[in-house]
């Protein structure tokens, strides 16, 4: 469970960036369109290489092989067998 202070941390955000100033970033122009293609292009890339590591490292393995007598389970109950 999230602690109390974190809460009313995200409860006061929207207020604390009401506040701030519109031209703080001074010298930001708009993002040419190249680079957002390739900002987007980026991102893409990057989430196929995730999505495929995930994938290889999920897979079942040829080599290993489901042993049966490891599934059961002994509970140490006296009259009970």
């Amino acid at each position: 469970m999230t602690p109390p202070g974190h809460i009313l941390l995200l409860l006061l955000l929207p207020a604390a960036a009401a506040q701030m100033s519109t031209g703080s970033c001074s010298g930001c122009g708009p993002l040419s369109p190249h680079l957002l293609a390739s900002l987007v292009a980026a991102d893409a890339v990057m989430s196929l290489i995730i999505v495929g590591v995930v994938l290889v490292c999920a897979r079942p393995r040829p080599g290993r092989r489901l042993n049966h007598e490891n599934d059961k389970i002994y509970i140490n109950m006296p009259g009970r067998g």
